[in-house]
């Protein structure tokens, strides 16, 4: 079965949004992804993490990110379009400026 890689972008870093949470805030959007996470079931198989600001690697170096990715989580199922129903109603979106991308993870042929 594919699986995809869900990406959570935010206008806020995920730093930044946590810092700005008291603990009822954060409890209750804890409650909100959990709920989610039941709804979604055996097609989340990684309910993934925040990500800190990353970095951007080139054969010269490295610079920050402009990158909005805020978090991942990683599902399967049978096509992207299962996984976008999935998604509807996810507490991320509830964010002004938040989006959900979703990527097809290929198989590598002879793997």
């Amino acid at each position: 079965m594919p699986k995809y890689l869900v990406l959570y972008n935010a206008e806020q870093s995920a730093e930044a949004q946590m810092e700005s949470n008291d603990s009822e805030q954060a409890n209750e959007g804890m409650r909100l992804w959990m709920e989610w996470a039941d709804r979604a079931g055996d097609a989340l198989v990684d309910l993934g993490t925040p990500l800190a600001t990353g970095q951007v690697v080139t054969a010269d170096g490295t610079s920050p990110s402009s990158s909005k990715a805020a978090g991942y989580s990683i599902m399967q199922a049978d096509s992207a379009d299962q996984v976008v129903e999935l998604l509807k109603g996810h507490p991320h979106l509830l964010m002004p400026g938040s989006t959900i991308e979703v990527f097809e993870g290929l198989e590598l042929p002879g793997m």
